[in-house]
């Protein structure tokens, strides 16, 4: 019986290790008007929790055939 085992150590790069573990800095952006980026449908009816429990069904279903 062959069998190929292969090294538990994944080797890479110096350079590719480099660019994995530096820091980038963030910055949050504070200009933003929350009010103007509202959704223009603020009410979320029974109708709109009836779609997505029928997605969700659909959903569970096509993964299970």
């Amino acid at each position: 019986m062959t069998s190929n085992v292969m090294p538990s150590i994944i080797q890479i790069e110096e350079e590719s290790l480099k660019q994995l573990v530096t820091e980038v800095k963030e910055t949050i952006a504070t200009n933003i008007d929350l009010k103007t980026r509202t959704p223009k449908n603020k009410n979320f009816g029974i109708v709109d929790m009836w779609k997505c429990q029928r997605n969700v069904r659909t959903a569970v279903s096509m993964r299970r055939h």
